[in-house]
């Protein structure tokens, strides 16, 4: 008896560990056609499951445990589904294709009938709450229009039904057991930010607060593919509050600091959201926020960072803005303009304005963005900037080759990632560079010729007009 109860249990253990739902599907333009079921984990995706459907766009696909969450159907013609994938719930659907997304049927499966019936409802309740709030603002700023009191008070009453039909929904639909219960409600705060910024400005920090407050170490976020959304979003809505650049770089710190201290429990998730995070503040030329992050991260004893990403990150503690950019010879292969004398050092340089570029031929990027430059240059150079490339090649053929159409000095060692020029500067990319005034200090880390150049326009060009 004991022998048959342990069976029974291990039979139980095993077939709970391996338990798969099913996603089926009739889809007459798909016969003959690879159908994947693609999931998402974090900022990526990855095959759950694929077959070729039959003669007349039958398919079925299987899913685990492990998947749940939000998934895309995807047809090897390159149209894409959105569906939940719920543990203990089959999904049945029945279309033409996955774009004609009106003539979908979902004959079974609860939670994707709610997603399916707020992505229908709750856009057209968003874009009544916006043009109510649009004339709420007009009535507010109109002085004549503000008399009428009975006309302000039917806005108020319209914009209160709104959102009550959509408390409605949540009550009548979802259950805080059911994903689709967690997903709805951050797919709309996320989704949201666009029309706060725009028509409804007084729930600016109220949003604020709440992307504050979002766990990024839930599983349920990694696997709802609104990761990447949720963060461009956060940082982008503080820089579109309209606030002055002192009190957006405060905010954006607030922000910095919530976020990392949410992700000290997970190392793994504070690497990988930290890098991306990082890349998108550059991106964006916040500088500001992403050296508090790199300082923020650098100074954190509670966590362990990879060393790719904290040598990303140190570059940013010893070459931050403001600091004075280390000197270093001219060695090795040096090519100047011929109308000037080669300089020994970089502190020989009389210019008010150097950009340092550190870049190589096999460099995907470098060719594109170092043409650009040599078109701008002279350009630059007449207000004052001059331009020193800093070749991280091994091979003095391909840095002549590369470098011969260059109308700027031109150094390289040949010692690539191990020069000592390109250690100084903390440089782990290309291209990087650094602009420095006529005492060596940095006064901006560009993230592109464009950049740069919006720079000299702004600073050099429009200024002296002025």
């Amino acid at each position: 008896m004991k022998k048959a109860l342990l069976i029974n249990i291990i039979v139980f253990i095993t077939s709970t560990m391996f338990a798969q739902n099913t996603v089926t599907g009739m889809f007459s333009d798909y016969a003959g056609q690879k159908i994947s079921l693609v999931g998402f984990s974090g900022f990526d995706t990855y095959i759950v499951n694929s077959t070729t459907a039959n003669t007349e766009g039958g398919f079925c696909l299987s899913f685990g445990g492990n998947d749940c969450g939000m998934a895309m159907l995807a047809s090897e013609s390159n149209q894409t589904f959105l569906v939940v994938l719920a543990e203990n719930e089959d999904l049945q659907l029945k279309g033409r294709n996955f774009a004609d997304t009106e003539n979908i049927e979902i004959v079974n499966g609860h939670q994707n009938k709610v997603f399916a019936q707020y992505a229908t409802e709750h856009p057209v309740r968003e874009e009544a709450l916006n043009a109510w709030s649009f004339l709420e603002q007009l009535y507010e700023e109109n002085a004549i229009l503000a008399k009428h009191k009975d006309v302000k008070q039917a806005i108020l009453w319209a914009q209160a039904e709104i959102k009550g039909e959509e408390e409605k929904f949540w009550i009548l639909n979802t259950s805080s057991d059911d994903y689709i219960g967690w997903y709805l409600p951050m797919r709309k705060l996320v989704s949201s930010v666009p029309a706060i910024a725009q028509y409804r400005t007084d729930e600016i920090p109220e949003t604020v607060t709440a992307l504050r407050n979002i766990d990024y170490c839930d599983e349920r976020l990694q696997k709802s593919g609104l990761l990447k959304e949720t963060i461009d979003n956060h940082f982008w809505l503080i820089e579109n509050s309209g606030k002055i650049l002192e009190s957006l770089s405060e905010e954006m710190n607030i922000s910095i600091d919530c976020m990392v201290e949410n992700l000290l429990k997970d190392e793994t998730k504070l690497n990988v959201i930290s890098e991306y995070l990082f890349k998108f503040l550059e991106k964006r030329s916040l500088f500001a926020a992403s050296e508090h992050l790199a300082l923020k991260l650098l100074n954190e004893h509670g966590c362990t960072l990879d060393d790719d990403f904290a040598s990303q990150l140190e570059s940013y503690r010893a070459m931050k803005i403001g600091n004075k950019a280390p000197d270093f010879d001219f060695k090795s292969a040096v090519k100047a303009p011929s109308y000037a004398k080669s300089p020994r050092r970089l502190s020989e340089l009389s210019s008010n304005y150097t950009l340092l570029v550190f870049g190589a031929s096999w460099c995907p990027q470098c060719p594109q963005e170092l043409l650009k430059l040599t078109n701008l240059y002279a350009r630059w150079k007449s207000h004052g900037v001059e331009t020193v490339f800093v070749s991280l090649d091994e091979d003095e053929n391909a840095f002549n080759n590369f470098t011969d159409i260059f109308p700027f000095i031109s150094v390289c060692d040949f010692q690539k990632w191990d020069s000592p020029i390109v250690e100084k500067y903390h440089v782990f990319a290309t291209p990087t560079f650094y602009l420095l005034d006529n005492e060596r200090k940095i006064i901006l880390r560009p993230n592109s010729v464009s950049q740069m150049d919006s720079w000299v326009d702004w600073y050099l060009i429009q200024g002296n007009k002025q």
